[in-house]
């Protein structure tokens, strides 16, 4: 192609469809990580499908590396994961539309209790023993037991000691993702002042939990008996104070690849228009796959080594990116995100480009996506 005036050209070849694929290794090495800081058992909370990585690979390589219980939203995902053959112990602490008592007992999942309203459903519901965490509020506000609810709390669970076992207390951390312990001491001490109210009520032991990623990573007295690792089994330390490894590349195909000539608008109301004649390679992958609609300038996808911008606003079911002086063909690979580095955009730095956190891009990577296991 030798001018700017010539006809643009079309490389024709075979398209592959967008791919997200989990990298088992990635999340062992994150747990041991983890493990390299703390002689707390841990938690690998696999919710959201794994935060979007497939809640049963993220659960296999967690507990290989030595993670010894699974974390979940409800007690469906607990079911899938015994039903996938898993069998270390679970817990469910969300459970949007309340929790089946007799589906838990009967798959060994335990349920962390957050209201007296709560707690009293679940025994209601209960023929054999449910074993049951109590949920305390330290700090969030966004569930958890009021200390000023806590006596009722705990005499509802001394009542009801034939269909409930309580063996432990647990809590979050609002403010971990500063990395700053002392942001952590009264969360901390809400925890210890949980702990030994239901000691002194007759539970015990118990095993407590109020650590996620960042208590994990950055506060060794927030570990009590157990700490919870979610985002950071695939790579996301929300106190972005140390080094995990991504666990997922996401890939699409060039599907369309131009020349166009200087002043070239490009997409829906031409928000951008090319200030001198370049290459455009159209990819296959929008909003409607994951890719955040409003991104601010330095967005870019990876293509045979380079990273190239992404040009003009985001549809649907594409992206532009300029290549300059490099015509891409059809079909060629361009990762939007990875672990590898170099021009390989990160999950963190597409958060940054969409205003947001890295667990918004992974959860939010759309169904028609492939996954498969790397």
């Amino acid at each position: 192609m030798t001018g700017v005036l010539e006809q643009s050209r079309v490389t024709l070849s075979r398209l592959q469809a967008p791919t997200l694929s989990t990298l088992p290794d990635a999340v062992a090495a994150n747990v041991r990580r983890v493990q390299a800081v703390t002689d707390a058992r841990i938690m690998a909370v696999v919710k959201a499908d794994g935060y979007g990585h497939g809640s049963l690979t993220v659960a296999e390589s967690a507990i290989a590396a030595g993670a010894t219980w699974l974390g979940v939203t409800d007690v469906a995902e607990a079911v899938a994961l015994r039903e996938a053959g898993v069998d270390v112990p679970i817990l469910s602490w969300l459970n949007p539309a309340g929790a089946d008592a007799r589906v838990a007992a009967r798959n060994r999942i335990d349920i962390a209790v957050g209201s007296v309203d709560e707690l009293r459903e679940l025994v209601a519901d209960a023929v054999e023993p449910v074993r049951v965490h109590l949920h305390v509020d330290t700090g969030m506000c966004r569930g958890g037991v009021s200390v000023g609810d806590w006596r009722e709390l705990l005499e509802v669970a001394r009542a009801a000691a034939e269909r409930i076992d309580v063996v432990g207390v647990m809590g979050h951390l609002p403010r971990a993702d500063e990395g700053d312990p002392a942001a952590n001491g009264p969360a901390v001490l809400r925890m210890r002042q949980a702990r030994d109210a239901a000691l002194r009520a007759g539970f015990g032991p118990v095993l407590v939990h109020l650590a996620a990623t960042s208590g994990a990573l950055t506060d060794p007295a927030t570990h009590f008996g157990m700490v919870r690792i979610g985002a950071g089994l695939v790579g996301i330390d929300p106190s972005e104070s140390v080094a995990l490894t991504g666990a997922s590349r996401f890939t699409a195909s060039v599907v369309q690849s131009s020349f166009v000539p200087r002043g070239t608008a490009i997409g829906y109301g031409g928000a951008f228009i090319t200030e001198q004649a370049t290459h455009l390679a159209v990819i296959g992958v929008g909003y409607a796959d994951g890719i955040p609609r409003e991104l601010s300038g330095g967005a870019g996808v990876e293509i045979e080594g380079r990273r190239h911008p992404i040009v003009g606003r985001v549809s649907m079911d594409q992206i532009v990116v300029d290549t300059g002086g490099v015509e891409v063909p059809r079909g060629a690979t361009a990762t939007v995100f990875g672990p590898d580095g170099g021009a390989v955009p990160s999950v963190q730095e597409w958060a940054r480009w969409a205003g947001t956190i890295p667990h918004t891009i992974v959860t939010g990577i759309g169904t028609r996506v492939q996954r498969s296991i790397a």
